[in-house]
This record gives C-alpha cells, structure tokens and sequence, in this order.
C-alpha cells in the first residue's frame, strides 16, 4: 500500500518551487546512521517502499528503519492523447518534497558496514543525489 495522507485540505495543489536547505528534519535523531539528500527534488511514495523493501531485504528484520519524509503533495496528470484545456487532470500519485540537507532514512541497530551496504541500496531507488550521515555525539 503506497503511502498517502489520510486526509488533505484541498485535493490538487500547485507545484510551486522548492527553494532553500533543509532547516528541519537535518538531523540523525532517531538512528545511529542516516541517508541525507545533497540535492532538491521530488521523492514519490513508489520509491518511499522500494527502498523500504530493499533494506528490509537486505537486513532480513535486523536492526530498524526510521522513514523521515511523508509523501504530502498531490500530483496531478490528464490521460495521454488528450486535448489541452478542459481543466486539471486528476491525482496521479503523491510526492515528498525535498531540500538539500533532508534526512530521508535513518538506521539503528547494525553494525557500520552493514547500515552502508543498506543505505547504499536505498540510495540507487532514489531520483536525487544522497550521502551517508552519523549521529553526532551529544556533549
């Protein structure tokens, strides 16, 4: 089941421009190593589960997976060979969109080269450049 919001306020949405860093969400917070995107774009929830299903492959149910994006905006598409006008099309799919600094994944409870070996795994699903981040100690 692909992931979606329950509930939206207003169905279809513009698609608008997606400026800045990531000022939110830029963390590892809840693992001890994470997938943090270098570059801005748009995640749709298909690639979300593909590369929730390719670490829950690799890792065979060790260790655990934080997903930190949410697929929140609509997107919209008119069927093919069809004339322009007669307004917007209708929902097609649901992306996350995401800035430069965004962590996308995080893992907890495996060794190292284990967690990069998965993240790397993870990483080739995505449309967007990514690199592997740590969990900074707390002083």
């Amino acid at each position: 089941m692909p992931l979606m919001p329950k509930r939206v306020k207003h169905r279809k949405c513009q698609r608008g421009k997606i400026k800045g860093k990531a000022t939110r969400g830029n963390r590892v917070s809840f693992g001890e190593y994470g997938l943090r995107s270098v570059e801005r774009g748009r995640i749709t929830a298909a690639q979300i589960e593909a590369g929730r299903l390719a670490v829950m492959h690799f890792l065979r149910r060790e260790g655990k997976l934080v997903i930190r994006i949410f697929p929140h905006k609509s997107v919209t598409a008119t069927p093919t060979e069809t004339r322009m006008g007669k307004g917007k099309g209708e929902v097609s799919h649901w992306v996350a969109e995401v800035k430069p600094g965004t962590i996308l994944f995080e893992l907890s409870g495996v060794p190292e080269e284990r967690a990069v070996a998965a993240l790397g795994r993870v990483a080739h699903k995505l449309p967007i450049r990514t690199k592997l981040a740590h969990r900074r100690a707390q002083a």
